[in-house]
Parts: structure tokens; C-alpha cells; sequence
């Protein structure tokens, strides 16, 4: 029996390796893998026994040669396939040990084109695909964490069961699948996003395995795209294990802080926002988000744009939550934190905040889209009404704007001096969500403004904000019975303005 190995990851190959030639197993291996193997005691032949060549091109081209790819593809039940190797003195390769070049941790190093271009493995890849094409007969053998399984199997007398050989031929696919991606990703950048490309690859590594999904019934794992960075990517300072939905929760509200360049707070319960605020002071400003919906906030996830320093983190305690995320921690607030053990506390990587195209499943298949970034500022909103927003009004319109995108369809945001005071998700009926923000408010809903993320297709919503004090409001317009909204905005004394643009999220 022959094997071939050629690994990046020299983690467990000399115990591996031992463990083959007990089994009296031949190895060759490539330039670095070799001398890993002679280092450690193992006999190992070089690939140019099987070739007759040494590395080209700088290391470019070593493994693809017939000698060896004729070895891993041939049909051990095809006498033809057999005679033809015997004809050429060629082996038989019957296990093929890869794993690529680094190509993902290259990009996030920061590394140069040419460098992160040198990075990616061409040998290999083709290696794992032949190995895995014919499982039948070879073992394709990726992970090191699968070698002690493999030497088992190697060890049975009646032969590596069919289940393994397909195990880890769809585990060589996936890995491939996932490698190319990553590229394909990198190199694409922002112009293969914007085409929608016909053919659209979504690869990933496994980061951890999760408790459970939503709900414990479901299995669930966490994966790091190539791009790294942001909550996938986090920093754990503290606290328990990251579940799923803290894990949602902790997207929904590092997405919403990310679309505010001034200091902002904002508290996630089940994917909604339950408060946001901006200011200049964070202790200040977390104090405000809270504001909004204390008794929502219990248990909820909350985010902040700007470093967490220790009389925040003191303010973050005192309530019950789950998980803090913010871009970096003093000491102080780490210290601050020891008093809630079991809080989550998370610094997201670098990079964006969002992921460059949005995902869902449908039976058989999948959508994509863009994130929904703003494509028209609201100081090109059009008003519509005779009365028109003071100073006070357009900011807090903007304000209110921002967040109402973040916030389950139908969507109503209520805010003022730049805080949420009450918010409407996730209703049916348009109406109904201004009637459960407004509820929400209370009495601070007098003077406030109001964020509609769709048009209104009834002057309802509009009579019900201005009999509870709403003295603005911005919507995208585009209804058929505008005109009836507009005619109740102007009989109530309120400025109206449309943006052209709505924000549904389904």
C-alpha cells in the first residue's frame, strides 16, 4: 500500500505517519512534508521517485504529473486500468493525505496580491478531487483530526468500510468547495456582488459546533467565511458559551450600531431593536437606549460603536443581559464585568459588520440579495405636507430612519433628542404598529417623530400618531391613497416627508 502526503498542516502527520509505516504503509511526500517526516524519524521517500522530476517553477508544479495522478485514478476492478499502469512501471497510490495552502489566513493577515495569489494551492485541490473521485478505492484524507480514525479503518481486516470511503470523499469535496469560494470571493470582491453572478459559491469553516439551534431540538454551528472579521470572527473576553440566537441577536445589533458615526447604544431582544441612542458621552448614551424599553431589554444583547470604557461597563451590569460587543474594552470595563461571570462580552473582528451578500434558504434552493444600505440620504426626502421639519425634526428623522431599517416588517420607530422611545415590530397590520410603539412610548410620545420602514396604505396610521402628539414623520410614499395621508398630515399640523426609498425586512 502507497500513500501520498502533502500538508500545510503538519499538526498530529509524524504520529500519523508511525502509525502508517506500523502498517507497513510506503509514504512519499512533497518538499515540506518530507523533511517534517525525516525530522521525525519517519522513512518517507520523495515524490520525485514516483515522477522523475523535481519541483518546477518555484514549487509550482510538483504534483501534477501522470505518475501520479494515473496511481490515484485508476480502477483497482478494472484489469485494463491495471495493465496500463504495469505497462508504464507505474504504482498504485492507495491514500492521498492534503491540506491546502493557507489561503484564507494569508488574506487576513493582510498579506499583498502576490503573496495571498502564491497562496493558493492548485496541486493539492486536484490531489483531494482525484483521491475522492475514486473513493472506491482510495482514501482522500484532509483533516488531521480524522487520522486516528483512518489508521483504525486501515487496521480492519476486512477492509475501510464503504461509509468511511464516502465520509471522507465528501468531507475532500466540501473542503475544496469551501477553498475555491474563498477565492473566488476574494478576488471577486464588490463587482461580483453587484452582478449577482450566475454562479454563486458560499463556503465556510466550522468554527464550533453550538449547543443547539433556535430552538434545542435543532443542531447548529457556528462558520468563518474567508473575509474573517466581525461577529463571526469575534474575541470572547468572558461569559458563557455563545448560543445561536445570541449569535443573531449579536449581528442584528452590531449592524445597527455600525450605520451611526457618532457614538451610538442598541439593545437587541429576539432580532429587534428595543433601544438606540446617540450622543457624545457612551455612558450617557447606553442610558438613553435603555430608556426605551426596560422591561424588553431583559435579557437582550446589547452594542456600542465606541470603545467601552469602565463607568459604562459599571452601567452595563446592573441590568440583566446576555451579551456586550463593542470595538475594543479597557481594563477597567473588563474588571467591571467579572461581576456578571456569565455575561457574554465580545470584540468583534476587524472588517465589515455585515456580511457583503444576505443569504436565506427556501426549499431547494436559496436567495441572495444586498444589505440594504441607504441608496438616498434623507436630506434629499422630499416634504409633502405644509408644514415643514425644523432643525430639531430633521435630525431626529434621520435618526429614527436609521433604526426603523433594522426593525421586523411593518416597522414604526418613535424618537426623540435622538433616542428610540418606542417601537412597533413585527405587526401585520401598519396600523398596529404605530399603535404599539405609541403604547410603548407612554407620554414620551408627545413631540416625538415617527419612522414608517413602508408607506402608510390608509390615513389611519396618520390620525393615530397625531391624536398621541407626533409632531413629524418620514416614510417612503408610493401608496395609491397617499394623497388621503398627506391630507391627514396637513390637518393635524404635522410635517410629512417621503424618502422614495422603503426598508422592509422579512
Amino acid at each position: 500500500m502507497n500513500a501520498l502526503l502533502s500538508v500545510s498542516d503538519k499538526q498530529g502527520l509524524v504520529e500519523f505517519a508511525r502509525g502508517l509505516e506500523s502498517l507497513h504503509v510506503t509514504l512519499y511526500a512533497t518538499g515540506g512534508t518530507e523533511r517534517a517526516l525525516r525530522d521525525g524519524g519517519v522513512a518517507v521517500h520523495p515524490l520525485s521517485e514516483l515522477t522523475g522530476f523535481n519541483e518546477l517553477l518555484d514549487g509550482r508544479v510538483k504534483t501534477l504529473h501522470p505518475n501520479v495522478h494515473a496511481g490515484i485514478l485508476a480502477r483497482r476492478d478494472d484489469p485494463r486500468h491495471l495493465e496500463e499502469l504495469a505497462e508504464r512501471d507505474m504504482k498504485l497510490i492507495d491514500l492521498v493525505v492534503v491540506n491546502l495552502y493557507p489561503f484564507v489566513e494569508t488574506v487576513a493577515s493582510g498579506a499583498g496580491h502576490a503573496e495571498t495569489i502564491e497562496s493558493i494551492d492548485i496541486g493539492g485541490v486536484t490531489l483531494l478531487r482525484a483521491a475522492a473521485k475514486n473513493h472506491d478505492h482510495v482514501l482522500p484524507v484532509v483533516r488531521p483530526s480524522d487520522y486516528p480514525i483512518v489508521l483504525e479503518a486501515l487496521k480492519n481486516p476486512g477492509g475501510v468500510p464503504a461509509t468511511l470511503r464516502r465520509h471522507l470523499a465528501a468531507i475532500a469535496f466540501a473542503h475544496t468547495a469551501a477553498y475555491d469560494a474563498a477565492i473566488g470571493h476574494h478576488l471577486g470582491g464588490t463587482a461580483a456582488v453587484a452582478a449577482m453572478p450566475e454562479d454563486f459559491a458560499l463556503g465556510g469553516h466550522k468554527v464550533r459546533d453550538l449547543r443547539y439551534g433556535e430552538n434545542p431540538h435543532q443542531s447548529a454551528a457556528l462558520y468563518r467565511t474567508a473575509s474573517g472579521g466581525g461577529v463571526a470572527g469575534a474575541k470572547q473576553w468572558q461569559g458563557l458559551e455563545l448560543s445561536y440566537n445570541n449569535l443573531l441577536d449579536a449581528q442584528a445589533a452590531w449592524s445597527v450600531v455600525g450605520d451611526f458615526s457618532d457614538p451610538a447604544v442598541a439593545i437587541i431582544k429576539h432580532a429587534n431593536p428595543c433601544g438606540v441612542a446617540v450622543g457624545s458621552e457612551v455612558a450617557e448614551v447606553f442610558a438613553r437606549a435603555l430608556d426605551c424599553d426596560r422591561r424588553s431589554a431583559f435579557g437582550g444583547i446589547v452594542a456600542l460603536n465606541r470603545a467601552l470604557d469602565g463607568a459604562t461597563a459599571r452601567a452595563v451590569v446592573e441590568p440583566f443581559l446576555e451579551v456586550v460587543l463593542a470595538p475594543s474594552f479597557d481594563e477597567e470595563a473588563l474588571e467591571a464585568f467579572k461581576k456578571r461571570p456569565k455575561l457574554r462580552v465580545l470584540q468583534p473582528g476587524g472588517g465589515s459588520g455585515e456580511p457583503p451578500l444576505e443569504v436565506r434558504a427556501i426549499t431547494g434552493g436559496f436567495l441572495i440579495q444586498t444589505p440594504d444600505v441607504d441608496g438616498k440620504a434623507v436630506d434629499e426626502a422630499r416634504v409633502v405636507t405644509a408644514a415643514v421639519p425644523d432643525a430639531s425634526a430633521w435630525s431626529d428623522l434621520t435618526f429614527a430612519w436609521t433604526v426603523v431599517k433594522h426593525v421586523r416588517s411593518n416597522a414604526i420607530v418613535l424618537a426623540n433628542r435622538q433616542a428610540a422611545i418606542g417601537i412597533g415590530a413585527g405587526q401585520m397590520s401598519r396600523v398596529e404598529a404605530v399603535e404599539l410603539a405609541i403604547h410603548r412610548a407612554g407620554p414620551r410620545v408627545v413631540g416625538s417623530v415617527l419612522a414608517s420602514d413602508g408607506f402608510f396604505p390608509y390615513p389611519d396610521s396618520i390620525e393615530v400618531a397625531a391624536r398621541a402628539g407626533v409632531r413629524a414623520i418620514i416614510q417612503p410614499g408610493g401608496s395609491l391613497k397617499d394623497s388621503e395621508a398627506i391630507a391627514a398630515a396637513d390637518a393635524a399640523g404635522i410635517a410629512m416627508v417621503f424618502t422614495g426609498e422603503r426598508h422592509f425586512r422579512h
